[in-house]
């Protein structure tokens, strides 16, 4: 079954929303973005999350020693890398961290992905092309360009409720990531959660 991450979360009660919807994991960013948390936000939200939740933190070019310290605090269990890291910023920082490493890749073209493929990492996570920004533009992009052979990835990119069932019957992704979809007026709406989680999961 696809699993469900919701990305963003910056309040309690997006924490409270969570811990009942039960997705499979969700993300705190640390780049810059509206949905930014500080290193102690980030660790007052992780001690709040359910325990079968698992907590992914957002870099963008982010020093290696800083996500490792991140790492050492146990406030994440996965890293998400969005910015411009090559492979050896990946290897060396699954040997400072130890962590699961998940790669963004911002697709303009198949060989984009394919291109990714070789990196060092246990994931990719397939988002829109973006100038303006790094993730997060709240766009879908063209699901043709992904290769049959694509080892498991997220899905990103413009995702809701009115797409989620599509994306997973046509893609069958490994998993599904959502932020701005699960909003309104910028905030983390418990009722589009509830929605998009039971959308996925009654996919068979």
């Amino acid at each position: 079954m696809t699993k469900i991450k919701i990305c963003g979360l910056t309040r309690p009660e997006d924490i409270q929303y969570v811990n009942e919807a039960r997705p499979d994991y969700i993300g705190f960013v640390f780049a810059e973005s509206r949905r930014r948390v500080t290193i102690d936000q980030a660790a007052g939200l992780r001690e709040m999350l359910h325990a079968s939740i698992r907590p992914v933190g957002v870099f963008v070019n982010e020093p290696a020693e800083q996500i490792a310290e991140i790492c050492r605090r146990g406030i994440i269990d996965i890293v998400q890398l969005h910015g411009d890291e090559d492979e050896g910023y990946i290897r060396r920082l699954r040997t400072l961290t130890g962590h699961p490493v998940l790669k963004a890749v911002r697709v303009r073209c198949r060989e984009d992905i394919l291109k990714a493929e070789q990196l060092p990492c246990e994931r990719l996570l397939l988002d829109t092309y973006s100038k303006r920004q790094y993730g997060g533009c709240g766009e879908v992009f063209s699901w043709e360009l992904i290769p049959a052979s694509a080892k498991p990835y997220f899905l990103a990119g413009g995702l809701t409720a009115e797409n989620i069932e599509t994306a997973v019957r046509t893609l069958r992704p490994y998993a599904v990531d959502v932020s701005s979809g699960v909003e309104t007026g910028g905030y983390k709406d418990p009722q589009k959660i509830f929605e998009l989680i039971e959308r996925v999961r009654s996919v068979e």
